[in-house]
């Protein structure tokens, strides 16, 4: 299938690995020009090397710096063209016991997840009604589906993030001028943050990683972790021509593990 995306341009943020990585993979397959984003400047290139070499008819512009600072937006925005796509992506914060967050530990978390997708969004999405095309898919959490109790710094700050898109997508003059947002829901996929969550909760428990992995697989229906390659192909079709009818949803990728209907 054609994506009808060849030459857009669009910004990834927290690309130089995993899922946003892997989305910037699946935009580059489909002929847009990326800009990519990152903390740390020597993974960042690496990543972007990669991606020229899967696609060396598109531009892949790398920027590294710290996304939720306004210098480190104004720079990889600045670098972008025009944005017609923002994948908004950054690591959720730590896990732990609300008793033990104080308040600086909470707008770390806001700033990261709800904020800074918040300024980014606030910067492209108009320009992106006034050209007739924008798509803007924020990867947030399966935890905003079903809250994680030691995640509450993730599930507060990603659920605000939901509730604020869940009113601008339905704004007509976004939505009737084929502007979308919707948000990426993922469960457990094969990434560091979860190779990171298995080893604490195998120190925790006295298990080996490989007996908690193999029992958190059989907690899910696929029997598997997600693999980032089809989450950034999933990320793909979200952007692409033929998902213009689709806006304001919350999409869940979690191997079935969500017990609920709606």
């Amino acid at each position: 299938m054609d994506m009808g995306i060849a030459g857009k341009w669009a910004l990834v943020c927290a690309a130089s690995k995993g899922l946003g990585k892997a989305c910037a993979a699946a935009l580059v397959g489909e002929g847009v020009n990326v800009v990519i984003t990152a903390r740390g400047e020597a993974a960042l290139q690496a990543a972007a090397a990669e991606l020229r070499a899967l696609n060396p008819a598109v531009q892949v512009l790398a920027v590294a710096g710290d996304i939720t600072t306004p210098a480190g937006r104004a720079a990889a925005l600045a670098a972008c063209p025009q944005v017609d796509i923002l994948v908004n992506n950054a690591g959720g914060p730590p896990p732990g016991d609300f008793r033990d967050w104080d308040r600086e530990a909470w707008i770390k978390a806001l700033d990261a997840n709800m904020l800074t997708p918040i300024e980014l969004i606030k910067a492209t999405v108009d320009a992106m009604a006034e050209r007739g095309y924008g798509r803007i898919v924020n990867i947030t959490s399966g935890a905003v589906k079903a809250p994680i109790d030691v995640l509450g710094l993730s599930n507060g700050a990603r659920s605000g993030l939901t509730g604020f898109v869940a009113g601008l997508a339905r704004q007509s003059r976004l939505a009737s001028r084929n502007v979308t947002l919707n948000n990426l829901l993922p469960g457990p996929f094969d990434t560091d943050r979860l190779k990171v969550t298995l080893a604490g909760a195998a120190a925790k428990s006295g298990q080996t990683v490989e007996s908690v992995a193999e029992a958190r697989k059989q907690q899910l229906p696929a029997r598997r972790f997600g693999n980032a390659e089809e989450f950034g192909a999933y990320c793909a079709f979200l952007c692409s021509a033929h998902a213009g009818f689709v806006t304001g949803q919350n999409l869940l990728m979690d191997g079935g593990g969500y017990p609920g209907t709606f």
